[in-house]
């Protein structure tokens, strides 16, 4: 018997777990996998640390902080040492070229690819991204709870709210309806597009305004930098997993959740793939995907209204993946560490194998990688279909051709980067859409829900069961890292009284 069950360990469910054991709740989240971290985990071979998923940082590395994820970690008492930095590489159409977080130093890229004519028009951008990433940051995620104590605890930021409010509601559409009448440029239009399939797996017109005007409060403001953990993504679980241990909570790895209890019309606990049954006092807390935790409550316990409208939620395509473990030797001393690689404008920024991510986290974090080493991680960012590879069999020799010819545009990726990449590999591991839904229990391979801005916002977090809640990237505020942060601190908030909230939200600076 325990508290509060989450089921999950990505960072929706252990931000969820981690803030509510520091509210003095007993918590038990169970992991299907051997490994803490969900689609951020981390895994080692042969002295190489690779991420298994995200590797763009920002706002970790200083505090008070508008990211979510640095208030968890602040709430819970948990340092996170990063690495700084601001550059990224660039292999677009137009060309090969480096650029920077902040404002002036894009304008310099834009003034050579574009004239003098589009740097005048992302400045007016940014003139108008202003007051509406002020408003974006106006009310901080963590004041946020589920019952009618967020009066108080919202109401704190009245004021600022009060200030942005006319911002407030230019930022419940599509960025798309703000960059209209802004931007005319077509590579400003195609740039904007990326960051917003980057963000939320979809284009602007797809993308909710808040998000984007998130990320210019965070990207784009003077003096910025980008963060890297020391450790990688595998330190940030770590620091989670710390933080839920050292208030008492437990995490159980390898235990699969294979269906959620109901007694009545209430969760009650979880029934374990070993048969072992464990039960919660207060609820049972999913950081599983919408579609996964529709599997596990039996179809009788739901009205087949909501099962339907989740169950029918459209996802993001999956991902392809290439782990290298790489000799470095003689590498240029000025690598950056991310790349972003476009093949083709035209073709749309969610078309599959389209955009490539390469990151090259060694170059910050030397200890990921044997000595004279780096370890590399190139994927394809929600664009790769499932359907080429449903029903495949992981052993046959189909299989392996396939993953052989679709991992060939990683290559060639890296190749405009490090063009003798191949003859000094000493590790390849390629990882396709299967491959996520395997060992993270993903619905085909899925990034996550695809809901567009233009149609409303993520789900929220409660559900008709009594005592069943969820978190994670299929709940408000959605897609990405400080997103599921957010929806767990909501989440866990809601648990508590009203005082135990506005204690938390002074400890972290923002009471």
């Amino acid at each position: 018997m325990t508290d509060i069950i989450v089921i999950g360990s990505g960072i929706g469910g252990l931000s969820c777990a981690a803030l509510l054991a520091r509210y003095g709740l007993e918590v038990t989240v169970f992991e299907s996998h051997s490994i803490p971290g969900g689609a951020a985990h981390a895994f080692e071979r042969q002295g190489f640390k690779f991420d298994s998923g995200p590797s763009l940082y920002s706002g970790l590395s200083y505090s008070p902080s508008v990211n979510p994820l640095r208030q968890v970690l602040d709430a819970i008492g948990v340092d996170l040492p990063c690495v700084n930095y601001d550059t990224w590489g660039c292999r677009l159409p137009e060309g090969d070229f480096d650029t920077a977080v902040g404002g002036e130093q894009f304008c310099e890229v834009l003034a050579k690819l574009r004239g003098q004519n589009a740097v005048q028009e992302w400045r007016y951008l940014q003139k108008v991204m202003m007051p509406l990433a002020q408003a974006a940051i106006a009310l901080p995620p963590a004041a946020l709870r589920l019952d009618m104590g967020a009066a108080l605890t919202v109401g704190r930021f009245a004021p600022s709210l009060a200030q942005h409010a006319a911002n407030v509601i230019k930022l419940t559409g599509s960025f798309d309806r703000i960059m209209r009448g802004v931007v005319s440029d077509p590579f400003i239009q195609n740039w904007l597009n990326l960051l917003c399939f980057l963000l939320s797996g979809l284009p602007a017109s797809g993308t909710n305004a808040a998000e984007v005007a998130f990320m210019f409060a965070d990207w784009y403001k003077p003096g910025v930098k980008l963060d890297y953990p020391v450790g990688g993504s595998g330190a940030l679980v770590d620091a989670l997993v710390q933080g839920l241990e050292k208030h008492g909570g437990k995490l159980i790895l390898g235990s699969h959740v294979e269906e959620i209890l109901v007694e009545g019309k209430r969760a009650i606990g979880v029934k374990l793939r070993n048969g072992e049954e464990v039960r919660s006092r207060r609820a049972v807390i999913s950081n599983a995907a919408v579609w996964d935790t529709l599997k596990l409550v039996p179809a009788a316990a739901l009205p087949a209204k909501f099962r339907n409208q989740r169950q029918g939620i459209p996802e993001c395509d999956s991902f392809m993946h290439l782990h290298l473990g790489i000799d470095a030797q003689n590498l240029p001393a000025d690598l950056a560490c991310h790349h972003i690689v476009v093949n083709d404008w035209e073709l749309g920024i969610t078309a599959p194998q389209n955009v490539i991510l390469v990151s090259i986290p060694s170059i910050l974090d030397p200890s990921l990688a044997p000595p004279e080493k780096h370890v590399i991680h190139v994927y394809t960012p929600g664009n790769e279909p499932y359907a080429i590879w449903q029903g495949m069999d992981r052993r046959s020799q189909e299989y392996e051709q396939k993953k052989r010819s679709r991992a060939e545009v990683m290559w060639q990726a890296l190749e405009r980067i490090i063009p003798d990449i191949r003859s000094r590999c000493e590790i390849s591991l390629v990882g396709t859409p299967l491959t996520h839904e395997r060992f993270l229990r993903r619905h085909r391979g899925t990034y996550g829900p695809a809901i567009s801005a233009a149609v409303g916002l993520f789900p929220g977090h409660s559900t008709p069961l009594s005592g069943l809640m969820c978190c994670g990237d299929s709940t408000f505020p959605g897609i990405g890292l400080p997103a599921v942060a957010a929806s767990g601190m909501i989440v866990a908030n809601s648990f508590v009284p009203v005082s135990q909230h506005l204690a938390m939200l002074r400890d972290v600076g923002l009471g």
